[in-house]
């Protein structure tokens, strides 16, 4: 496989009357970790269906691990592991059973079956489960369960459509080191969620999907910037240099209490740079210099206009 693990251009998914994609444009590095972000509703889950082949596209093309969508869908597959919203895991099976299931649905047999079987419940800690039905497993464990399920064919291309959903943090943040260890590995991860710390933490590149259409995507920091609210806060030692400074940077905006100076700036090298010198230029000199960004959620909103699930749930 080439550096491209996933490329797609003018995906169009429509339903009925209902435009669920339109016009999807991705270009997703190979060895990356790749975030979808949207609400729900957005076209999520349907751009993961297109192009792990379970629904055809109205429009456009793609390449999957250098395989043509529409005339190599079986290269695809074989290329591929899916881990869907809900756990595909059978609850009157044991952990040891459902991994081999998967086991021999891919014609894995004998002593090859048993050693991957035996992996996968060590490395993602099951084994002391490994013989316990899966009904008894916590919402964490039937997560890292199906995952393990997906990872039995060892495939190049993981798509992961919101893992984490109900998990609670400690799970959550389990999944996480397991997908930065796959990523370590050359594995690319293709993430939908609509937790945005989980976008922020893990993803290399991120794509916000709003309505079927890509309306931005960046790295977290790259989408950060593009938001209002950006500044550098200068703290002062004592009220005389806060006036001093508030003379000079007449755009910054006073926290009295704080002896600081909120002043507004991309946050980048270059714009921190020409206010430390500006400061210079009049001997005064900051004892405390940060520099403060909007989040995710504030991303978001601005370019979708509502926020996400998980921010109205709070």
């Amino acid at each position: 496989m080439n550096n491209t693990a996933i490329a797609a251009s003018g995906l169009r998914k429509s339903y009925g009357d209902k435009k669920v994609l339109d016009g999807i444009d991705l270009n997703i590095a190979a060895g990356s970790i790749f975030s979808l972000l949207g609400p729900n509703g957005a076209g999520k889950t349907t751009t993961v269906n297109v192009l792990t082949t379970l629904a055809r596209p109205d429009d456009g093309t793609a390449r999957i691990a250098g395989f043509d969508l529409a005339t190599q869908a079986r290269e695809v597959r074989a290329s591929i592991g899916v881990t869907g919203q809900f756990a595909a895991v059978d609850d009157l099976l044991t952990g040891a059973e459902n991994l081999r299931l998967m086991a021999d649905l891919h014609r894995l047999r004998g002593a090859e079956a048993t050693r991957v079987v035996t992996g996968l419940l060590e490395r993602f800690d099951l084994e002391a489960a490994a013989g316990k039905p899966a009904s008894t497993y916590s919402g964490g464990m039937r997560r890292k369960l199906d995952l393990a399920m997906t990872l039995v064919t060892r495939p190049r291309i993981v798509f992961l459509d919101e893992p984490t959903t109900g998990l609670d943090p400690r799970s959550r943040r389990t999944m996480w080191d397991i997908v930065r260890e796959l990523t370590a590995e050359g594995v690319t991860i293709f993430l939908t969620t609509q937790y945005l710390e989980e976008a922020d933490q893990l993803a290399d590149h991120i794509a916000v999907l709003d309505q079927g259409r890509i309306v931005a995507e960046g790295t977290a920091d790259e989408l950060k910037r593009r938001v209002p609210g950006s500044h550098i806060r200068l703290r002062f030692t004592d009220l005389a240099e806060l006036d001093a400074a508030a003379a000079v940077l007449p755009a910054g905006t006073r926290d009295d209490e704080a002896l600081a100076l909120n002043v507004p700036g991309d946050g980048g090298s270059k714009a921190l740079r020409a206010l430390l010198d500006r400061l210079a230029d009049h001997s005064l000199e900051a004892a405390d210099v940060s520099i403060h960004t909007p989040d995710l959620d504030d991303v978001f909103l601005a370019l979708t206009g509502h926020a996400t699930t998980e921010a109205e749930a709070q």
